[in-house]
């Protein structure tokens, strides 16, 4: 999927007002479709089959808020996210 494709379903999920209330948030949940070296991919997997409670779109979704929390988004569901996969608050 191209970039501005990806941009034009979000602004079709946007105007269909598909919302859920999860932590008095708004969220929304986008399919992705990525690849990643085979070394990712197997520990990720690993990971998974050791730690039942995580599964892959709670580790990606996890690493994702890492990654921009870590490189300055000020975005409030980010940080939310990042922290409570930090503290394990996340209702696991």
């Amino acid at each position: 999927m191209e970039f501005n494709q990806i941009e034009t379903r979000i602004e079709e999920i946007k105007n269909n007002e598909i919302r859920c209330h999860k932590n008095g948030l708004d969220c929304m949940s986008i399919s992705l479709e990525a690849e990643v070296p085979e070394a990712l991919f197997v520990g990720m997997k690993d990971f998974i089959r050791i730690n039942e409670q995580w599964d892959q779109s709670k580790l990606i979704s996890s690493a994702i808020a890492n990654f921009l929390f870590q490189n300055g988004s000020e975005d409030r569901a980010v940080t939310e996210k990042y922290l409570n996969d930090v503290f394990n608050l996340s209702g696991q």
